[in-house]
Parts: C-alpha cells; sequence; structure tokens
C-alpha cells in the first residue's frame, strides 16, 4: 500500500479483496452496511471521520470442507450501541461488531509462551473502556478489508507496517483503546487533517437544514424540534452512524461482520449459513472444489453449466457419478474408467480401467491405464504412468517353445495373493500430492506424500569447485 502507484491510484475510499476467497455472501451486502453505518451526510456535516470494516469467518463445524488444520485467528470484539429500529431480515447488522484485538493464533501462541506465567495478560485500558469483550480463536481473518481514504496515509506514515491483516488492523484497533498509541501512529496529523477525505463530502454540509417533522402527514401537539437539537428524534440511516471521539489520536472504531459460528446441528453451508472460505492450503482447494462439484444451478450461484462438458469423450462402460464430479472440456476418459467425487480440469487424458476417487485433476494431466488415485491432487501437466509393462521371458538355450512357454507361465498363487496377483503392477496414490509438470513412473504405490523433482544440478557444481581448489595432500575419498 506504500507503492507510489498504489498511493497514487487511491483517490477515495476503497476496497481490498484476496484473489483465494470462496464467498458464498454477496459483496454488496457488506458494502451497503459499511456504507449503513458511515454515511456521507454524518461524515460531512459533523466532521466524524469513517470507519473500516473486515470479514472474519469460523472455521469449523463444516462436514468435508473444515480440517483440524486450519488456520485460526485470535480476535476480540465489543457489541456496537444497538440502532433505534431493527435491522430488517437478512441484514448483516446483528452480526457488526468492533473489533480491539486482532492477532494470528500463532501469534498469540508465542506471546504466550513468553510470559513467565503463561498466560495471555490484558491492558487494563481495555477492560476500563469496555467492560464486556467477547474473545474468539476459532474465526478467520477473509482479507476483505473496506477502507476509508485516510488509511492510505496511515500506512504511508509507518514504514514499519510489512502487512494488512497484522499490522494496519492490528494497531488500528489497538488505537481506538489504548491511550497515547494513536500519536506513535501519527494519527493525530492525519486525522486532524480530516483524513484526506474528498471535498465532494464536504459540499453536502453548505446544504439546507430540513425540518421532517413539517414534512409528516401525522401531526404532534409536541412543538418541532429542530435536528441541530437533537439527533435521536426521528428514525434513519444517519442515526445508525457510528460515533467517534473529538480527539483526533484516537481513530474511528474498525467494524468487523464476524460470521456466526454454526450450531451443533448444522453441517453444511446453506442459505442462512453461506460459505466464506480462504483456499491457501490444498486441504481447502481439495474440500472446497468438491463441495462446489456437488452443487447445480439455478440454485447455487457457483455451480458450473455442466456437470459433464459436451466436448469430453467418454469411453465405454465408463462411469462417472454425476451428483459430485465434474468433467471439463476436451476430456478423454477411457473404457471402464470409474469416477467418483471427483474434478477433472479441461484437456486431460484419463487411461482405461482407472479409478479416480476424491480427486482433484488439474488441466493437461495424463493418467496412464489402471491408475488408482483417492483423495490426490495432480497439477498441471503432470503425468502418472500406468501398468508396468510385462516383462518378455528369455528363451532357453535349446529353444523349445513348450519349455519357453512353460518357463514364461507364472506360478499360481493361492488365497488373498491370487487375488492381489493383478494389482501389483498399477499404481496407486493416497492422499498425495503431484507437482505440476511431475511425472510418476509406473507402479509406484505412495500415501501422504508431495511428489515433486529436485534440482540437484547446483549440489555436484559446488562440490567440482571445492575439489578443484583443494591440495592433493587434503583430498579425502568418500564412500
Amino acid at each position: 500500500m506504500r507503492l507510489p502507484e498504489v498511493q497514487k491510484a487511491i483517490t477515495g475510499d476503497f476496497v481490498i479483496l484476496p484473489c483465494d476467497l470462496i464467498s458464498e455472501v454477496e459483496g454488496s451486502k457488506i458494502v451497503q452496511q459499511w456504507l449503513t453505518l458511515n454515511p456521507l451526510s454524518v461524515s460531512a456535516k459533523t466532521g466524524q471521520h469513517k470507519s473500516g470494516m473486515g470479514v472474519f469467518y469460523p472455521t469449523q463445524g463444516l462436514e468435508g470442507i473444515s480440517h483440524k488444520k486450519d488456520e485460526t485467528d485470535f480476535i476480540a470484539t465489543v457489541a456496537l450501541p444497538q440502532p433505534p429500529v431493527p435491522a430488517p431480515s437478512g441484514s448483516l447488522r446483528p452480526d457488526v461488531e468492533e473489533l480491539v484485538t486482532s492477532m494470528p493464533t500463532d501469534t498469540l501462541r508465542d506471546l504466550i509462551e513468553e510470559d513467565s506465567s503463561k498466560s495471555l495478560k490484558i491492558r487494563q485500558s481495555l477492560v476500563a473502556k469496555h467492560g464486556r469483550v467477547k474473545m474468539k480463536t476459532k474465526h478467520r481473518d477473509a482479507h476483505v478489508y473496506i477502507f476509508p481514504r485516510w488509511v492510505k496515509e496511515l500506512a504511508a506514515k509507518n514504514e514499519k507496517f510489512d502487512s494488512i491483516s497484522e499490522d494496519v488492523l492490528g494497531w488500528w484497533a489497538k488505537a481506538a483503546w489504548q491511550d497515547g498509541l494513536g500519536s506513535k501512529l501519527g494519527l493525530d496529523e492525519i486525522l486532524g487533517d480530516n483524513g484526506g477525505e474528498s471535498s465532494t463530502e464536504d459540499d453536502l454540509a453548505t446544504g439546507e437544514e430540513i425540518d421532517i417533522s413539517n414534512m409528516s402527514s401525522t401531526k404532534s401537539s409536541k412543538p418541532a424540534v429542530s435536528l441541530n437539537d437533537t439527533a435521536t428524534l426521528f428514525a434513519s440511516r444517519v442515526n445508525t452512524a457510528i460515533s467517534t471521539p473529538s480527539d483526533h489520536t484516537n481513530p474511528p472504531p474498525f467494524l468487523a461482520y464476524v460470521q456466526p459460528s454454526l450450531p451443533s446441528t448444522v453441517t453444511a453451508p446453506s442459505a442462512t449459513h453461506p460459505l466464506i472460505r480462504r483456499i491457501d492450503t490444498s486441504a481447502a482447494l481439495l474440500n472446497t472444489s468438491l463441495y462446489l462439484a456437488k452443487q447445480s444451478q439455478p440454485s447455487h450461484p457457483l455451480a458450473h453449466e455442466h456437470k459433464i462438458h459436451p466436448t469430453a469423450n467418454i469411453g465405454m462402460q465408463a462411469r462417472i457419478s454425476t451428483e459430485d464430479s465434474l468433467v471439463a472440456e476436451n476430456v478423454k476418459i477411457g473404457m471402464r474408467c470409474n469416477v467418483k467425487e471427483s474434478i477433472i480440469g479441461p484437456n486431460c487424458e484419463i487411461g482405461a480401467n482407472a479409478r479416480l476417487t476424491r480427486c482433484l485433476i488439474m488441466d493437461g494431466t495424463v493418467i496412464g491405464d489402471g491408475v488408482q488415485l483417492t483423495g490426490c491432487i495432480v497439477g498441471r501437466r503432470a503425468r502418472i504412468e500406468g501398468m508396468k509393462p510385462a516383462e518378455p521371458s528369455a528363451p532357453n538355450a535349446e529353444g523349445s517353445v513348450a519349455e519357453s512357454e512353460k518357463a514364461a507361465k507364472p506360478k499360481k498363487k493361492k488365497g488373498a495373493a491370487a487375488d492381489a496377483d493383478g494389482e501389483d503392477d498399477r499404481t496407486k496414490l493416497t492422499e498425495c500430492e503431484v507437482a505440476p509438470g511431475f511425472v510418476v513412473e509406473a507402479g509406484t504405490v505412495s500415501k501422504g506424500e508431495k511428489l515433486m523433482a529436485f534440482d540437484t544440478e547446483g549440489d555436484f557444481d559446488d562440490d567440482d569447485d571445492d575439489d578443484d581448489g583443494d591440495d592433493g595432500d587434503d583430498d579425502e575419498l568418500y564412500v
């Protein structure tokens, strides 16, 4: 945000979005809620500065999507004053709170470990200003932010800020209740200069005062009261604005839409509990992709138009579970393949008798005959070779055809060995990740591994350089 190009591009209030977000919540709802709590008329007439807003979602409770290793953040929030008029049904207002502390859970653990009493210490100024603070450890920052214009000056003034989520949010939330912190961050200069608000908002203050009571068709015996005398006479959007302290060293509160945790009876996203997820781990990528594969149009906005693309070439006797699978364009699937709860990207080739279960196959991948994949993620243009070719048997010295055929004929196996005889040469991967462009050799059997190439040429070059510079008496031979 401190880059000159970015500073020049920001000319007003702005929104920051991540590139790894999946959200069933409409972005317009979040922006509308922020505008409701920060009306232009109030900020122009009263000189109040606009607050920011972020989004936090629960990480636990979704069957098939939540993972035990999902990253979380530690957040502390306080309730906002209740509006005069209850929020309409479907509004985000009941779940909007003020953020007072935010940090990654790993940072919280480090602070507890460094403390001699192995506990988290809370500043007295936080408790003095907010008597009731809610702390959550199972939510995560979605990296969706709505910032007023003056935040760009805050980022430019503090060169030690490296992260928006940890530094800008963390220090902003603390400065709202920690005395003296705002001055150290330079907020007295930033907010004292009207926070760089646009001149269009100042123009709103020059308009005439409108007495709404004179426009009402319902007459009252009470004397008319000017809007300058009271701010709570009429219920309007203006009255729902968040009041800010008069001290310029204290910034306006940072608002947070904290999505409520799922009740124990709900295990899947729904209209009342929409999905919000950051896809920054392999487990999140696989689980969320499989969840979207189960959705269908027009009931879900993120569902694909075709479960099996019309350009896909499906072999005879191949079985594809269309309820929970997706097959993209120009895909070739061989005979007697079995695809269940999997996603196959465009331009992929699947060999005959292959079995795919809970897999994500990215575009351009080639999978050989008889390959078995379970819970795998295969990168782009990777190649997984199929069954090993049968080794030709060498003829005997006498050249007898009967004896050579007898020698080539394998011995019969009994019990379980006989059932697994044809499975020994198959390539089997379970819960593995295959790097883009990597080639998995035929007959590979692996579970829970990351298959990728390693560049070792530089190591050998360094060894050669060291050998050239050593004396002959010091040379040693390593076996």
